[in-house]
């Protein structure tokens, strides 16, 4: 027989209300500094790489850019880096001696923010404090209660950018979708600046598809900053540049966007995005290898034009099945590379970003809880400064869902908590709390002092997932965790309307520049 245990609660934890009262008390905003997680939290607990596999992967880094290099850099980039050391051969290579690398990486930014429209929303990109966000470049949306797939649009964004600012754990929002229904390049470049600006105060991050387009969104932040000078004091929107197309060679038109990014005084995330098996090595070692090498060009590259520029150094390599050459964000593969990337970040002391979370799942559903889940914590464990793609991504970057935004803030915030650990002091080992519950006190830790009191800031609740027993979940008409983000989604794109562009500014930038939105 099962026996239940009775405990007998002492008055002091019968507090008036019950259980609705404690709802009540956990539901009131902490100061952030109580907060049991928070954006910037020290990870580097999870080194896949021994010291061994570190030095091994650092002098093939050096190698790759002595030996092989890169080819295809721009008239303008070779200029840059020839002048500050680099060697341009008969080849088209650019080439890299180990001095050269040696002294960009002493005097590359180091320790770098990230700011925010809103500067309680400044990211301090330092050591291994971890960030969790979106990214990417989705063409649809996922259609929960459809079960089906759309073209993504402007709309999109804004609606996104709008969930972003209300999800406490996705600290930063770089643009996940493409608006299809914008033709135009420059007219998609600018709208898409101003969709995600618009809907939130966090840090932005955004792609311009040619150098040309650049000027125009730079001049409307300087509006929305309030001037140029304002703008250069705190850019709160950094360029996402593929300026290298794996393997090992520089994408022309990308790295002209670099160039005008960097002038104008806006942040760059470096980005590598090779694919194993296919754009980058098979072997999970080659692939980081060719990463670390190929970004670590593109640090040299800014640096030779602006020293100490701040750059995310973003090694992005992907996964694929080998069986069909497709992607596989979602894999365990993924996760080691993520990991593995972060640890040589470390090593060089470089602020850096890479990609999880990207569920090959189709819909929220098991898959995308374990493949997201797995890379996630794998991620924010490893110290990787911004994890990009963390929430809302699903079909290996095809599809993105609004919905999952919301149900991944849960999740992230899970992660988080992992990424802080498990604080071991004479308060949290607690003797004398062990000597009141067991020696005279009730034999339990229900209501004591120190349990009341760590309830908010050593624990952390679901917003939205449920712990519901069965018997309570049945008396709440079998909530439904999909069903409840919808709605969730509902509320806030209904009741929630951004007014930190004022409507007279609004009113300016509309009248200046071709807004969609």
């Amino acid at each position: 027989m099962i026996k239940r245990l009775s405990l007998a609660v002492p008055a002091s934890a019968r507090r008036a209300g019950g259980r609705a009262a404690r709802r009540t008390e956990r539901a009131a905003p902490l100061a952030e500094e109580l907060r049991p997680v928070r954006a910037g939290l020290p990870g580097g607990q999870y080194r896949p790489l021994d010291d061994n596999a570190v030095r091994a992967i650092d002098q093939a880094v050096y190698q790759i850019l002595e030996e092989i290099g890169l080819s295809q850099a721009p008239d303008t980039g070779v200029a840059y880096m020839t002048a500050a050391g680099a060697i341009a051969g008969d080849d088209g290579r650019v080439r890299f001696p180990r001095a050269l690398v040696d002294d960009v990486l002493a005097k590359a930014a180091r320790d770098i923010t990230l700011y925010g429209q809103d500067p309680k929303h400044d990211l301090h990109l330092s050591g291994s404090n971890v960030h969790y966000g979106t990214a990417g470049a989705a063409v649809h949306v996922v259609d929960v209660e459809k079960n089906s797939y759309r073209e993504s649009y402007l709309a999109d964004i804004y609606d996104a950018a709008r969930i972003v600012e209300k999800m406490d754990n996705i600290h930063f929002f770089q643009r996940p979708m493409v608006a299809r229904d914008i033709a135009d390049p420059g007219a998609l470049d600018l709208n898409t600046v101003y969709a995600s600006v618009k809907g939130t105060t966090k840090h932005v991050g955004t792609s311009f598809t040619e150098a040309p387009f650049v000027g125009p969104c730079i001049s409307m932040l300087h509006d929305i900053a309030g001037g140029e000078d304002k703008w250069r004091a705190r850019p709160f929107v950094s360029n996402s540049n593929c300026f290298v197309v794996p393997p090992l060679r520089f994408a022309t038109e990308s790295c002209q966007v670099m160039e005008e990014a960097v002038k104008a005084g806006m942040p760059v995330l470096l980005l590598s995005a090779g694919q194993a098996g296919a754009t980058a090595p098979a072997a999970i070692a080659g692939a980081i290898a060719q990463a670390l090498a190929e970004v670590i060009a593109g640090l040299i590259y800014v640096n030779s034009m602006v020293p100490g520029h701040p750059c995310i150094v973003g090694t992005w390599p992907f996964v694929s099945d080998l069986r069909t050459g497709a992607m596989s964000g979602g894999s365990g593969e993924q996760g080691l590379l993520t990991a593995a990337c972060a640890q040589m970040l470390q090593h060089y002391r470089l602020p850096g970003g890479a990609a999880a979370g990207m569920a090959d799942s189709k819909m929220p559903d098991a898959q995308s809880g374990y493949e997201k889940g797995s890379t996630l914590v794998m991620a924010g464990l490893s110290g990787l400064n911004m994890v990009y793609e963390a929430a809302g991504m699903h079909a290996s970057l095809l599809g993105f869902c609004l919905e999952s935004l919301i149900i991944d803030n849960d999740m992230l915030g899970q992660c988080m908590r992992c990424v802080r650990g498990i604080e071991v002091n004479d308060n949290t080992i607690g003797i004398d709390v062990m000597r009141d519950v067991c020696i005279g006190g009730p034999g339990h830790y229900l209501g004591h002092d120190q349990t009341i009191g760590l309830m908010q800031t050593e624990y952390i609740y679901p917003a939205l997932g449920d712990r519901s027993s069965p018997k309570e979940w049945e008396e709440l008409g079998k909530p439904n965790l999909v069903a409840e983000a919808v709605k969730r989604k509902m509320k806030i794109l209904d009741e929630f309307h951004p007014q930190h562009i004022s409507a007279d500014l609004d009113t300016h930038l509309r009248s200046s520049y071709n807004i969609l939105l």
